[in-house]
């Protein structure tokens, strides 16, 4: 294996194909060993990634829309808030729907894997938003604690139900730590509340919510800026903030982390991104996958940022900066996974 290629692709959740059947066969025949785990590409309405919650909290008896009129930037949803007279002892949000489509695609899981589709020993990945980020989205100011921590908890008894349904060895739990990356990154931004959101309060929920995988599970994080119009809310100036909230996180969590998914945007190869990975201080167990992969720099473009990368921190997986699925039709997923194919190199 040269110092420009990986023996590892991960793909990183959505993947804008029809079934479950289909991604599954259509990911594990093109990457084959590559893939030592295989999300469901979260087809349906989970293509919209936590999008797929707002029917759920806009239906609760709990909470109402926002009398002011505030609405979600990019989807023009309606902000919620707490219903009149609501006290947070009564909230529940009951089964958010995660666990159950977990349950069912796992068994088109298995079935791949019998058909030999998928790698034998491949873990099926369940990508998970943060509760926070699920709340801070759709949610104004007021109230937000109390609606974040009954929501938290809704959160970590699907996690439970998940792990109870699907054998540990065969797992891996992935949250998505997005909105949280976006107000820590520092930038100006108006999408996301800042309350109770400064590095301590975001690490305590990450450990919160990271306790609940079982051992024997696999635990990943992936660090990411937004996927909205297949482009960032806001671009990295370079890697360092990233790196302070992975350090942050290894520090954080009493588990181990199995891997940690950084992306690297489109024309960025310069010394400048990459530097701050120098920093990283991980578990040597924790894997550095990068979103390296761009349709529109071709194989070269993998390279020369793998290149840069490997000068400051090893890199263990090549993978997109974010899932293939919003604004991205079948016809250009299939591209996209054959480039991350042709990138890197099937173990022997």
């Amino acid at each position: 294996m040269t110092a420009t290629t990986c023996e590892k692709v991960h793909l990183v959740g959505s993947i804008g194909l029809d079934s479950v059947e289909e991604i599954l066969r259509t990911a594990g025949m093109t990457l084959g060993r590559r893939l030592v785990r295989v999300p469901d590409g979260e087809v349906g309405p989970r293509r919209l990634w936590l999008s797929f919650q707002y029917p759920l909290l806009r239906s609760s008896p709990f909470l109402r829309p926002d009398p002011g009129g505030a609405v979600r930037a990019t989807s023009k949803f309606p902000k919620l808030c707490l219903a009149e007279g609501v006290t947070e002892e009564e909230i529940t949000f009951g089964e958010l729907g995660y666990a159950r489509e977990a349950r069912a695609s796992y068994l088109d899981f298995v079935a791949a894997r019998k058909r030999g589709e998928i790698a034998t020993r491949a873990r099926f990945q369940v990508c998970l938003p943060t509760p926070m980020g699920v709340i801070y989205a759709f949610c104004i100011e007021d109230g937000i604690g109390v609606i974040d921590r009954v929501y938290e908890k809704a959160m970590i008894a699907e996690v439970q139900a998940i792990c109870r349904a699907i054998p540990h060895d065969d797992l891996c739990i992935q949250w998505d730590f997005c909105h949280e990356m976006i107000i820590l990154d520092g930038q100006s931004q108006d999408w996301f509340p800042l309350v109770n959101a400064d590095l301590p309060a975001v690490m305590a929920r990450m450990q919160r919510i990271c306790a609940s995988v079982p051992s024997g599970v696999e635990l990943g994080i992936h660090l990411c800026y937004g996927d909205f119009g297949a482009s960032h809310f806001i671009q990295p100036k370079d890697a360092g903030r990233m790196v302070e909230v992975a350090n942050a996180m290894a520090a954080s969590i009493d588990r181990p982390i199995t891997y940690m998914h950084f992306p690297v945007p489109l024309k960025r190869n310069d010394e400048a991104y990459f530097a701050p990975f120098a920093g990283l201080k991980l578990d040597p167990q924790t894997e550095v996958y990068l979103g390296v992969v761009h349709l529109a720099e071709g194989v070269d473009g993998v390279a020369q940022k793998l290149a840069q990368a490997r000068r400051f921190t090893r890199v263990d997986a090549i993978s997109t900066e974010c899932g293939i699925a919003r604004a991205r039709k079948p016809d250009l997923v299939r591209q996209i996974l054959e480039l991350q194919a042709a990138a890197s190199r099937e173990p022997a």
